[in-house]
């Protein structure tokens, strides 16, 4: 069981340190150090059977002599002390244990052991335990630093974990040298105990922290990792780099949602399920991150440009384009009072061009009367270095400051340059302004923050169930193992399938199981000419690989006829597979377009839904969207959306688009399905058939485990 509680970790009142050194070359002593620069208030055990001080504090020679109720104890011990350490701690009743050393599970089998052994003790004392194979924890308001790295970042509202203990140093001497505050800085090491979804929660509740970053390489519970996200980015935004993105392990799967659903896809849509915004790399984490950390949120889309060069206007008003934001249509009122004051030459409509000779009274009225526009929602200011603006830019800097604060919007400024406009950005800077060299990451940052107020603004829309009737799909698939058991396969094919679909109420073809060619010739007069011939076995999972597919049959002869031929073909060519017959089924409609559904079983995660057209669309060009199960409806909508070539469904050039709602309603239950059976590994329905008036499963497969 976990603590309900970290404030041990982050407030804590009295600390250990178990293996202080006074040595400067040990771990345990630079631990030490950082924890007295750092300005800590409370008591400071250090802990070593060999010294009477260390760095002018009074030494405990054992663990047994701590007091009991201890906040935090920090082992910087060899390995396999760790053990008997923490042992002794949880008998002192410890509420809190920081594991920097390292050789556990990282390292091989005995590490791995020996780390169980651990996870057992902790859980069973309540005991928060950070690591093992950590760089440790800070946290800046409590004048807290228990890590091995050099120096401690200013206070800030931005708050990092990571489980990379070598990128945490890095990150940090960044930070230390561009000046950025934090409020907590948490390397997780092996996640033994904490992991992501336990930060998430505390920095969720933290006053000091306003912003959360992370880097992660794998999460420990997907389904706590959501939910702990999706409580917190209601509030605070979560900005992730998530690494391991490559496809090199994905496993062997027999279908086409199989195939193409990995591990980067499962991550991706979990990340949206719970708000979280994924960042490729570092310099955009902490482009973004001091972009939120500084500004309010822009209420709409409607961005604001002004300039003194038409060049970086533009190139910013097309970087706009590919966007989530609109260049802002500016009101008329505003329009006419700049043209009090422009050059007649000035461009007065967004981008606000205000041309090279403008000098920063020029700017600081233009600034005003854009900000108090009740269509613009955020403002970007561009300055290049030209005529007499570049003796006045750190005056109009300072302008900018004011009138920020007092305007309510986000304003970022791009500086474009590097000398001459070096004391302008140091001020902008120290006012929490982001300032940048380059329009195009100003537009990035602006874009995820009006994106990520979108994101605040979704209420949570109750997920969707359908009448079905669960006990004849169960049937189905208990019949379906206890016969693999002795045949060895997983897969429930198309015949077999059939009765899970009306289970479900899928809208199917007409379909009838014929065991002769004379059933087949009856089913074919029942169900009206032309029909499909399918071969049906258990054993045969791809029908096309044994020619086992006909079309278009338009007469009991034709119908005889080719049973008998797709029968004899499929045992010619599999002669191990037991042949039940063929499905006969009708012919599809005129004017359907195909698609696919279907969903794989993450390990982490659990069932990741695929949307896309069939055919060469997703076996070529992979336009293909996932989400995470269980969808809502509108969540379905946005998975038809996520497709680029969703115009195609939607109907262009005259043509009549599909109906959509048909196929939301296909993916809603193929979802319900997922959640009901946990022994389903994958599905797929390839092809639906679509036209604006239906859609219809017409093949289906599934595979148990």
């Amino acid at each position: 069981m976990k603590p309900k509680t970290l404030d041990p970790f982050f407030k804590p009142r009295h600390i250990a340190i178990v293996g202080a050194s006074s040595n400067p070359g040990k771990i345990g002593f630079t631990v030490l150090s950082n924890l007295l620069e750092a300005g800590f208030q409370g008591a400071i055990s250090p802990v070593n059977p060999k010294a009477e001080t260390i760095q002018n504090l009074q030494v405990t020679k054992r663990i047994a002599d701590l007091p009991e109720g201890l906040d935090m104890a920090v082992l910087t011990i060899p390995r396999d002390q760790v053990l008997p350490s923490l042992k002794e701690l949880a008998a002192r009743g410890v509420r809190s244990v920081v594991v920097i050393t390292a050789g556990f599970k990282e390292v091989g089998k005995e590490g791995y052991h020996l780390e169980q052994e651990i996870i057992e003790l902790a859980e069973a004392n309540n005991i928060a335990l950070l690591g093992p194979n950590c760089l440790g924890l800070i946290n800046t308001t409590a004048h807290v630093n228990v890590t091995f790295a050099a120096g401690t970042p200013p206070v800030g509202n931005i708050a990092f974990f990571s489980q990379s203990g070598a990128l945490c140093q890095a990150i940090l001497d960044w930070a230390l040298g561009e000046n950025v505050g934090f409020s907590s800085f948490i390397s997780l090491g092996n996640k033994a105990v904490l992991n992501e979804g336990d930060m998430l929660r505390h920095l969720g509740s933290d006053p000091d922290t306003d912003v959360v970053l992370g880097y992660i390489e794998n999460v420990s519970n997907g389904q706590e990792f959501i939910q702990a996200a999706q409580a917190m980015t209601h509030k605070k935004p979560v900005l992730l780099i998530k690494s391991g993105t490559s496809a090199a392990g994905a496993k062997a799967a027999s279908s086409h949602t199989g195939a193409i659903a990995g591990s980067d896809q499962a991550y991706e849509a979990a990340f949206e399920k719970g708000g979280i915004i994924r960042v490729k790399d570092v310099s955009t984490l902490f482009t973004l991150a001091q972009a939120f950390s500084s500004q309010p949120l822009p209420k709409g889309p409607n961005l604001a440009i002004v300039t003194n060069s038409g060049g970086p206007g533009i190139m910013t008003a097309d970087a706009c384009e590919g966007s989530h934001l609109n260049i802002a249509k500016l009101n008329e009122s505003t329009v006419k009072r700049m043209r009090e004051f422009l050059p007649s030459f000035a461009s007065l409509y967004n981008p606000v061009d205000i041309i090279g000779d403008a000098d920063a009274t020029r700017y600081v009225k233009t600034i005003e009367a854009v900000l108090e526009d009740s269509n613009v929602d955020s403002l970007l200011i561009l300055l290049t270095p030209t005529g007499s603006i570049i003796d006045h830019i750190p005056d109009l800097s300072r302008r900018i400051a004011e009138l920020t604060e007092q305007a309510g919007k986000p304003v970022f400024v791009c500086y474009m340059g590097k000398m001459a406009v070096a004391e302008g950005q140091s001020i902008l800077q120290q006012a929490k302004i982001p300032c940048y060299n380059f329009p195009e990451p100003a537009i990035q940052s602006l874009e995820a923050m009006y994106r990520y107020k979108q994101w605040q603004g979704r209420s949570q829309e109750p997920i969707e169930t359908f009448e079905v009737d669960k006990p004849a799909a169960a049937q189905v698939i208990e019949r379906v193992t206890s016969s693999n058991q002795r045949a060895g396969g997983t897969e429930i094919v198309e015949f077999q399938a059939q009765r899970m679909l009306e289970a479900y109420n899928l809208p199917t073809p007409q379909t009838a199981l014929a065991q002769t060619s004379d059933q087949a010739v009856e089913a074919a007069e029942r169900i009206g000419y032309p029909i499909v011939l399918k071969i049906a076995s258990a054993d045969i999972s791809h029908k096309s690989d044994v020619g086992g597919v006909a079309v278009n049959l338009k007469s009991p002869e034709e119908v005889k006829k080719t049973f008998i031929e797709l029968t004899s073909k499929a045992k010619a060519r599999r002669p191990e597979a037991y042949i039940t017959g063929c499905l006969v089924q009708e012919m599809a409609p005129q004017g359907v377009k195909e698609i696919i559904v279907g969903f794989k079983r993450d390990e982490q995660f659990g069932p990741l839904l695929m949307f896309g057209l069939g055919g060469i669309y997703v076996e070529v060009l992979k336009d293909i969207a996932f989400k995470l199960a269980p969808v809502s409806r509108n969540e379905a909508r946005e998975l038809i959306r996520g497709i680029r070539s969703y115009m195609l469904l939607k109907g262009v050039r005259g043509e009549t688009g599909v109906n959509i709602e048909a196929i939301v309603d296909i993916i809603l239950k193929m979802s319900q399905l997922a959640m009901d059976f946990p022994e389903i590994g994958e599905a797929e329905f390839n092809p639906v058939l679509v036209n604006d008036q239906t859609a219809i499963v017409a093949d289906v497969r599934m595979m148990l485990g």
